[in-house]
């Protein structure tokens, strides 16, 4: 039963972060990327230090430094996502973000030299030609915001590399904490330094900030942490990675986006990439092995 409801606990966290695209889409319409950042890591801090606050009394410098250097990483990341988002399409943006799973296997190659193996290079492939069908215009360039799109999807992996490397020894609520407080800090810091501190906000920005902290960073954050102690690492990607698959359908019903047959083309060949890469589906005879013993 556990196992049952971690999934769902998963499919809503990916369900949540696919509306994310498209609250932060409506929200650009009345802040800056920069403001969106601060508001929304700022509420989402607070949130969790009224909840788990005295989870900090034991913090060590051990969890100290590494959540910061994940508050940095995803400050990074979510300012790239952002800000890219003012310049693509939601729909894009999320498909692009999604890459990150394909992604991590190449950093844990750099970094500990582990061999990739083949599905993961024609998950990898299939990826990068996803992307071409998805963001390549017809002289064969890319937006702008389909290229931060895609630094944003590095930074992620990173985020998601660095995170799963010290929950393993680190009290993950508390990484959480100090990683939302110090990339609140860095959005805050921003905010003041560019001289953008709203004087006035519509409602409409309120509600899509409350709805990005609780919600989006909040709840999903509490939600993946949790559900991840009852369930396979690559059952938990295949459901998060369906993210992309929520943000491209929200964006169609809630900002009437209009989608290209060529765009779904490249969106199909994503998906297929990353559940290749996460799947990687055994050999038939291999299979056969294991059943004859």
């Amino acid at each position: 039963m556990k196992k049952y409801i971690a999934d769902g606990m998963l499919l809503v966290t990916a369900i949540v972060w696919g509306s994310g695209f498209v609250i932060t889409a409506i929200a650009l319409e009345y802040l800056t990327a920069y403001q969106v950042m601060a508001g929304r890591f700022l509420l989402a801090s607070i949130i969790l230090t009224v909840l788990f606050g005295y989870k900090l009394k034991k913090a060590s410098k051990s969890v100290i430094w590494k959540g910061i250097l994940l508050g940095s990483i995803l400050y990074i990341a979510f300012a790239l996502q952002t800000v890219g988002l003012q310049y693509t399409t939601p729909s894009k943006n999320a498909f692009l973000t999604a890459v990150n799973v394909i992604i991590v296997p190449l950093i844990a190659f750099a970094v500990y030299k582990r061999r990739i193996d083949g599905y993961e290079i024609i998950g990898s492939v299939i990826a990068i030609v996803g992307i071409g069908f998805l963001s390549l215009q017809g002289s064969l360039t890319m937006n702008i915001g389909d290229a931060l799109s895609l630094a944003c999807a590095v930074a992620f992996a990173f985020d998601i590399f660095c995170t799963n490397l010290f929950v393993q020894k680190e009290d993950a609520i508390v990484l959480t904490i100090i990683q939302f407080i110090t990339a609140s800090f860095i959005g805050v810091l921003v905010v003041v330094g560019q001289g953008d501190i709203p004087t006035t906000i519509e409602k409409e920005a309120i509600y899509s900030i409350i709805y990005l902290a609780i919600f989006s960073t909040t709840l999903a954050y509490l939600f993946q942490n949790i559900a991840n102690q009852y369930t396979s690492a690559t059952k938990a990607a295949i459901i998060l990675s369906t993210e992309s698959f929520f943000g491209m359908v929200l964006s169609v019903i809630f900002l009437h986006e209009v989608l290209t047959s060529r765009m779904v083309v490249g969106a199909i060949l994503i998906l297929l990439a990353i559940l290749i890469a996460e799947v990687k589906p055994a050999h038939p005879k291999k299979r056969m092995m294991k059943s004859s013993q």
